[in-house]
């Protein structure tokens, strides 16, 4: 596997984290949090048995509810655990393929896709656009994307803001800590901070009050096990980076792409386009 366009540290992480949130039949929050992401994809625009993608399967969590609307779905990703994880997750859907493979050179053939997706994936890779071309290369012409990268507070006040840098500088040592630690760590993050403040965003929401305005409200209706992948997600991993809606239109025009819809609500900025 070449190792160009990817943070080795990242991809271990990512590794070890999928190895301890496999996503497997009990994992809860997945179908609606899948129907957020989904929400503006065209279905009913592909082609009977659609062959598509899931670019940085990791667990195969998205692909599991993907894999049995379509003929042929591959899965991409650079780490052999994340990998192993998704071919037990998909053992029974028999249009699944596997490719170990950084994004940039997965060897899925030039137009040979009716669709393909990227959730929560391209933040984490040093040139975002280079790995992004690489994906749009694999789709015909028309075809349809998924994309969600981190996006970069555009939309919250200055106070919100301030103290999502304030976590960054705690992600940065905690993401250098070895597996076991930063499981204990992230734990401890999902639990006294997490779960307290999205409980209390679910009570403002009850009480009628702004409760999307306050941090962690997304969380408010998710299990504990979504909290605990998500902080490990968050503060685990050595390489993030965030966008803008403008950057992420820009982008994705720049490499081909057309027609780019957005979800106005959480998850932001959740975008659908075209291949040109």
């Amino acid at each position: 596997m070449s190792e160009r366009n990817i943070d080795p540290g990242t991809v271990a992480g990512f590794g070890d984290e999928w190895q301890r949130f496999r996503h497997d039949d009990e994992s809860p929050n997945v179908e609606h949090h899948f129907a957020e992401y989904f929400s503006e994809f065209p279905w009913d625009q592909l082609p009977a048995n659609a062959e598509g993608a899931d670019f940085g399967c990791g667990s195969g969590r998205w692909a599991r509810l993907v894999a049995p609307r379509v003929g042929t779905l591959h899965l991409v990703d650079a780490s052999a655990e994340a990998l192993a994880v998704a071919r037990h997750n998909l053992r029974d859907a028999p249009g699944a393929r596997f490719h170990r493979a950084t994004i940039d050179d997965h060897p899925i053939p030039p137009e040979s896709l009716d669709f393909g997706y990227c959730l929560g994936v391209l933040h984490h890779i040093p040139d975002t656009r280079s790995a992004l071309a690489a994906c749009v290369r694999a789709l015909k012409p028309g075809a349809p994307f998924l994309l969600y990268l981190y996006y970069a507070l555009e939309n919250r006040p200055a106070w919100y803001r301030a103290l999502f840098h304030a976590s960054t500088l705690a992600r940065y040592a905690i993401s250098k800590l070895p597996p076991v630690a930063k499981n204990g760590v992230t734990d401890a993050i999902a639990v006294g901070v997490y779960l307290p403040l999205a409980r209390a965003a679910s009570v403002v929401d009850k009480l009628g009050g702004p409760a999307d305005s306050l941090p962690l409200a997304y969380y408010r209706s998710s299990q504990l096990y979504t909290m605990r992948n998500d902080a490990r997600d968050r503060f685990g991993t050595p390489l993030e980076q965030r966008f803008t809606r403008a950057q992420i239109q820009e982008m994705l025009e720049s490499v081909g792409m057309k027609n780019v819809r957005f979800r106005e609500g959480a998850p932001y900025w959740c975008a659908v386009s075209q291949k040109a």
